[in-house]
């Protein structure tokens, strides 16, 4: 086709005048069950400049990193192939391609500030700032009173390992919004079993309502009474009229009837099975799970053919732990969700930040003989197991 060519041309020129990429979408897929948008953005790795490609398919998000040289045709190809609109910023230009349905292609290059031969910088400085959900440099009130801002809205040194735990919070809620429902007149339903001190659950509130005008309902569940108290207090303070917190405990709680989204952090031990259960008798469209001490499987497996690596207590506790998110991951996919098991904070900070993310998909019905029952009641036998939640799924 001769406009990829052109286009191919007008890339290249780019990167041959060493005239860097501000940042590109390419929207309008040609089929959404295939791939939704395509992001680049620069970056800066050590002291050489790529471009980091972030593909939305589904609910998931797929990252790649580019050369410079590789860009051209990454978008030559995603245009010709999957996208029909493209939107591209450049130091000195911003281009613009269409392609209508019939096939028919408008291309547009307009040159930046050329009357005073001004033109767009990009700032690497310190690796470029990241761009944060929440402001770094606004007051947001409840991370102000939990004492994560200055009330000038600076980030509290010793609080920044928080402030980036929250932010990344919110991109795997970000993530899945378009699995809510949002009708008019329909309230979303969410309930955070074991919400501590509540970082997050004020945080889901506020980039949910606050940000976004969700008409939602939250309810914080914890036993610690104090801490509900304090938590309650804040909510009433800022006039979050949609967010209660409440006693309570995980496996009695039986307060609701429908449940859009179930949030569990840091749910101890089988806790976190029962958070999960519930979730699933509710028929929630998503679910976010942080589980955290996964005694049960340590306490049970047992595998002569793993006695080698069984036998030293912290890789046995290591593994039994992985063993016991792999299962659940595995359990959720079998009740009808689409299931990632992601890393919620990096790595270098606590090694047990792993994230459940599930979200329900409408074509998929339970079966007690799926594959995936059979290979995890192999699994089972094998490493002499019953995990919490099977039993809990299997007296639903």
């Amino acid at each position: 086709m001769g406009f990829m060519d052109n286009l191919g041309k007008i890339l290249t020129k780019y990167i041959n005048n060493n005239e860097i990429i501000l940042g590109v979408t390419a929207s309008n897929p040609r089929d959404r069950e295939k791939i939704q948008k395509l992001r680049i953005r620069p970056v800066r790795k050590k002291e050489e400049l790529i471009y980091q490609a972030e593909r939305y398919v589904g609910t998931k998000a797929y990252h790649r990193n580019l050369s410079k040289e590789e860009l051209p045709s990454v978008l030559v190809r995603a245009m010709a192939e999957d996208f029909r609109q493209l939107e591209l910023e450049s130091e000195r230009h911003r281009l613009t391609v269409l392609v209508s349905k019939k096939g028919k292609v408008t291309m547009k290059e307009k040159e930046k500030n050329a009357a005073d031969g001004q033109t767009d910088r990009i700032d690497f400085s310190h690796n470029r700032q990241k761009q944060y959900i929440l402001p770094q440099d606004e007051p947001v009130p409840f991370l102000v009173e939990l004492g994560v801002q200055t009330p000038d809205g600076r980030i509290v040194h010793a609080k920044y390992d928080k402030f980036r735990q929250i932010n990344r919070y919110l991109e795997f809620v970000r993530d899945i919004l378009p699995n809510l429902p949002r009708e008019e007149g329909r309230t979303l339903n969410i309930i955070d079993f074991g919400c501590g001190k509540s970082y997050l659950t004020f945080a889901l509130y506020y980039y949910l309502k606050i940000m976004n005008g969700y008409d939602i309902y939250v309810i914080g569940l914890d036993l610690k009474k104090d801490v509900i108290a304090d938590c309650q207090a804040l909510a009433d303070k800022f006039g979050y009229d949609g967010l209660k917190f409440l006693v309570g405990d995980i496996g009695s709680y039986d307060g609701a009837g429908q449940v859009d989204m179930v949030v569990t952090l840091h749910a101890c031990d089988t806790a976190t099975d029962y958070a999960l259960a519930k979730a699933v008798r509710w028929n929630a469209r998503v679910i976010l799970s942080v589980p955290c001490c996964q005694h049960e499987l340590n306490r049970q497996i047992a595998c002569d053919e793993l006695t080698p690596v069984l036998r030293y207590g912290l890789i046995k506790e290591r593994m039994a732990a992985l063993i016991t998110d792999a299962v659940r991951a595995n359990l959720l996919e079998s009740q009808g969700y689409d299931t990632q098991i992601l890393e919620f904070i990096d790595m270098e900070h606590t090694p047990k930040n792993i994230l459940i993310r599930a979200v329900k998909k409408n074509h998929i019905k339970y079966h007690a003989g799926t594959k995936t029952q059979e290979e995890l009641a192999r699994l089972d036998a094998l490493l002499h197991i019953s995990p919490t939640l099977q039993t809990l799924l299997d007296t639903k």
